[in-house]
């Protein structure tokens, strides 16, 4: 059995006995995070294209489940469903048009790209501008379970979590994969072996972009709000540390990267807040210096060279 599969094992675990010693609506919030890291890490850590816009995609989702859930009625399911869709297609767009340029501006432009939704999410009438959707029903799933218990919508998000992170495992381990990762070590080799490059690099950019997706529509559903900060440049830097914080290129870091940014929001709150972001930036700093491959990397690799 490989190291990895030993931490998914101990990181299951933890998640699933969380609600039980710690706040399940803070865990829920791990979750959330940890999926959008996820997305972040598909892209960047498998493919070596660093995307700076992916909070596009979390707030589009976030938008259209909040809306379709509190203007329309609709059932979670279907909200959920049609926020992630909304992901999925944004990031065909964003992904046509930024894969023309690479490196950093690449990045760039998907930033760019997230700042113009940013701006349109903030003047549309729809939107309900900066007020954004508030107290948006949770309802009930397939009209059986009632998600309203904070139990029952953690450990729902906590199985959709676990299928995408297998779903991502499963790619990742493709023959899709492999091209993906042969684009990371070096584009014009894999070009010469007869790859189209452009289009892996978009299924790529959209495969990612829709868990970004899941991942807004699902934090919509647990704190009943859709709002401008789930589409700010803030949130796409956040994705970006807790990948690289974790370990960008293995499945279990971007967990741990969400679980440490999140647990330091939550314990530095209310008047210690403005310190989070200079607690955050030590942290990473020490990871850069300490740990060049991330937390979960490193520790891979350490473990791995005592065998």
């Amino acid at each position: 059995m490989k190291l990895e599969n030993y931490l998914k094992v101990a990181v299951l675990g933890v998640f699933l006995v969380a609600p039980l010693l710690a706040y399940p609506m803070m865990m829920a919030q791990v979750l959330c995070m940890a999926l959008l890291a996820c997305s972040v890490n598909l892209l960047f850590g498998y493919a070596g294209l660093l995307s700076f816009g992916h909070a596009a995609f979390f707030g589009i989702a976030a938008y259209g489940c909040g809306y379709t859930m509190k203007e329309w009625g609709w059932t979670p399911e279907f909200g959920i469903a049609l926020g992630t869709l909304a992901g999925l297609g944004l990031g065909a767009v964003f992904g046509s048009l930024a894969i023309r340029r690479q490196g950093i501006y690449f990045s760039m432009i998907t930033l760019a790209l997230a700042q113009l939704l940013y701006f349109v999410l903030a003047q549309a009438p729809f939107t309900n501008k900066d007020d954004g959707y508030q107290g948006v029903p949770r309802g009930r799933l397939f009209g059986l379970v009632d998600l309203s218990s904070d139990l029952n919508v953690y450990y729902f998000v906590l199985i959709l979590v676990v299928l995408v992170w297998l779903f991502v495992e499963r790619i990742v381990e493709s023959p899709f994969g492999e091209v993906l990762k042969a684009v990371r070590e070096n584009e014009d080799r894999a070009t010469s072996l007869g790859y189209d490059v452009r289009v892996y690099k978009v299924l790529a950019f959209t495969l990612s972009a829709g868990i970004a997706g899941l991942a807004g529509a699902l934090h919509t559903l647990l704190f009943s709000i859709a709002s401008l900060s789930d589409a700010s440049w803030h949130l796409s830097g956040d994705a970006v540390i807790m990948t690289i914080l974790g370990g960008a290129g293995t499945l279990v870091g971007p967990v741990f990267g969400a679980g440490i940014l999140t647990l330091v929001q939550y314990m530095l709150q209310g008047e210690y807040v403005s310190l989070s972001s200079v607690v955050l930036g030590l942290i990473f700093m020490v990871c850069v210096l300490l740990f060049r491959r991330g937390i979960v990397g490193q520790l891979l690799d350490s473990l791995s060279d005592k065998k």
